[in-house]
């Protein structure tokens, strides 16, 4: 498989590019990066319509503002494409949409499988849990994240609400807040901190009970090798917007 890969010259990009220099079944044929290459052998383009060969599916680690081009050049050239940059704008997030009517397209706030069946599972708790428990999300990453909450967290709670039958109203934070908890709320607290990859806790607090479900990516390499699982997925299946349910439940 012929791959493009978007932000190859940053953190993510590195490890894709390292797990596919070591495979026999994945070539970059374009690195598109802002950044100057200081890394690879592979060519490298500053912006995605330059490279004028061939290739079979972009994976995608680039930066919010970069993504919309990516996803214009897909449609260009009916390619699929794997979307793993978070911190989309509503316009970004409309446009891959309808892109997805047209080009087999895969988005994940977060290419673990684990977190993922994370996910799963606190999908069947909140469920099972609503009516008895208070829920709340806590999730820490390395000092040098930008975006909070984590498009993880965002994930993890929209999951949740779409398993409920009456959907919680999103809290950021106590800070302010006089009152006493709300039985509408579910809280997500944001925590940055020297090199924490990513970690993410579904807290559900009863009476007398509390049952934690947490996951912990200890190496970035997880969402690398999530990210070429993907494609390899989305490789010649028919136009449509993709998932890690779609996935996993595919292992």
């Amino acid at each position: 498989m012929k791959i493009i890969l978007a932000g190859a010259n940053g953190t993510m990009g590195k490890h894709v590019a390292t797990l596919i220099d070591a495979s026999n079944e994945h070539e970059i044929v374009a690195g598109i990066d802002q950044k100057e290459n200081l890394y690879h052998t592979f060519p490298y383009y500053q912006h995605i319509e330059e490279f004028k060969g061939e290739a079979d599916c972009i994976i995608d680690f680039s930066h919010y503002t970069v993504v919309p081009s990516l996803v214009a050049y897909a449609l260009a050239h009916t390619l699929p494409i794997v979307v793993c940059t978070t911190g989309l704008s509503d316009e970004t997030e409309a446009s891959i949409l309808e892109a997805s009517k047209r080009i087999p397209v895969f988005k994940s706030g977060n290419m673990s499988l684990g977190i993922n069946l994370l996910l799963a599972l606190v999908k069947t708790s909140a469920k099972m849990l609503e009516d008895q428990f208070d829920i709340e999300i806590i999730e820490k990453h390395h000092h040098r994240k930008i975006d909070a909450p984590s498009g993880t967290a965002k994930m993890i709670a929209n999951g949740i609400n779409s398993a409920l039958e009456n959907p919680k109203r999103l809290v950021y934070g106590r800070e302010g807040n006089h009152s006493k908890r709300q039985d509408d709320e579910m809280t997500i607290h944001a925590i940055r901190g020297g090199t924490i990859v990513g970690e993410h806790e579904v807290i559900f607090a009863g009476l007398d009970e509390v049952i934690e479900i947490k996951h912990t990516a200890s190496s970035r390499t997880v969402f690398a090798k999530g990210a070429i699982t993907a494609a390899d997925y989305i490789f010649g299946k028919p136009h449509g917007l993709y998932d890690m349910d779609h996935l996993i439940y595919n292992l």
